[in-house]
This record gives structure tokens, C-alpha cells and sequence, in this order.
């Protein structure tokens, strides 16, 4: 990398090398806290599972230090999965829903979710909040991983959930505020 470079081009570069699969494995919220870590000297290069020993060579590569393996803290590489649902264990509980970094599960509360496998990152982040384990991971549909366009729908999720978030504070701060204003009444 040239020593001319901002941090945030060092960062962006970094983070262009991850697979964006936002699985938090590497001990950070997603892809880019990790290459900020990276970039910041936080972190080593060798904490991404599904990124595995490309990723790390490329990292070495672009930033000029030497190869290690993956460390096994932080998973082992294994071939691409996706999350599938068996439709007949899902309960509808939606618990799903929130965990996924790019919108891959689709479905509403009190009815079946599907995993939409052409989005699907393989994060394993849905796995824990199913109270009946009616997800498993499968192998991936051949070309599934699209960093880019992962990168895109994590931002967007983020977005979503940001705004859903701003929304809930303006209706309880608009129910504390009402409920101030009767109290105040004589």
C-alpha cells in the first residue's frame, strides 16, 4: 500500500478484500469495523473464517506483511453454506428476521420464513434466535457470494434498522410527552 494513502482508502481497500458476509466471527460488528481494526493495527489479518487463506494471502498482499493461517478462535474455512428453513418446524416466530446482515429471510410474524438463497451470506447469525432449530446451514448454490452487492444490502439493512429504531424513540418520546402533559392537568 503507499504510504500516501488516507485511512479511509486504506480501509476501503481492506474492506474491498473481505467476502462481506458480516458474520461477526472476526470478533467485530461486520466487514468494515474489521478492516478498520486491520487498517488501525487492531487486528490481524488472520481472523476471517469465510474468507479463509485467499483472504488472508490478499490481505498480506496488499498490505505488505507476511501469511499466517487462520486462526482458530475464530472458526474454521469451510466450503460456501447457506441457511435453509424446514418450512415444517417454523413456528413464525420471526426471530430470525433481525439477525440477518442482508435481508436474506423473508416471511412475517405467525407464518413460514424462507431463506432467499441467492442472498443468503452463510453468516450463521439466524441460527441462534430459532427456539425450534428449524434452520440448518447447506452447501451454497454455485457463485453465490457477491461481496459488492452483500456490502450494498448490509448497508441497506442497517439503514432499515437505524430508521426503525429513530421511528420506536419518536413514538415513545411522543408517549412520554403525552403522558407528562396529563399528569400535569389539575
Amino acid at each position: 500500500m503507499t504510504g500516501g494513502e488516507s485511512a479511509p482508502e486504506r480501509v476501503a481497500r481492506i474492506d474491498a478484500l473481505l467476502p462481506q458476509t458480516q458474520c461477526t466471527r472476526c470478533g467485530y460488528e461486520g466487514c468494515l469495523p474489521y478492516a478498520a481494526a486491520i487498517a488501525a493495527g487492531e487486528a490481524k489479518i488472520n481472523q476471517c473464517p469465510p474468507g479463509g487463506q485467499a483472504t488472508i494471502e490478499a490481505l498480506a498482499a496488499l498490505l505488505q506483511v507476511p501469511v499466517l493461517t487462520l486462526n482458530p478462535v475464530h472458526g474454521v474455512e469451510s466450503p460456501a453454506r447457506v441457511a435453509w428453513i424446514d418450512e415444517a418446524r417454523c413456528i413464525g416466530c420471526a426471530r430470525c428476521l433481525p439477525p440477518c446482515p442482508v435481508d436474506a429471510i423473508v416471511g412475517a410474524p405467525k407464518f413460514m420464513h424462507t431463506v432467499l438463497a441467492d442472498r443468503c451470506t452463510g453468516c450463521e447469525l439466524c441460527l441462534a434466535p430459532c427456539p425450534v432449530d428449524c434452520i440448518e446451514m447447506h452447501p451454497a448454490p454455485a457463485a453465490v457470494n457477491h461481496p459488492a452487492l452483500n456490502r450494498r444490502r448490509f448497508a441497506a439493512h442497517v439503514s432499515r434498522a437505524e430508521t426503525q429504531a429513530a421511528e420506536r424513540r419518536r413514538q415513545l418520546d411522543a408517549k412520554k410527552s403525552m403522558a407528562a402533559r396529563h399528569t400535569a392537568l389539575p
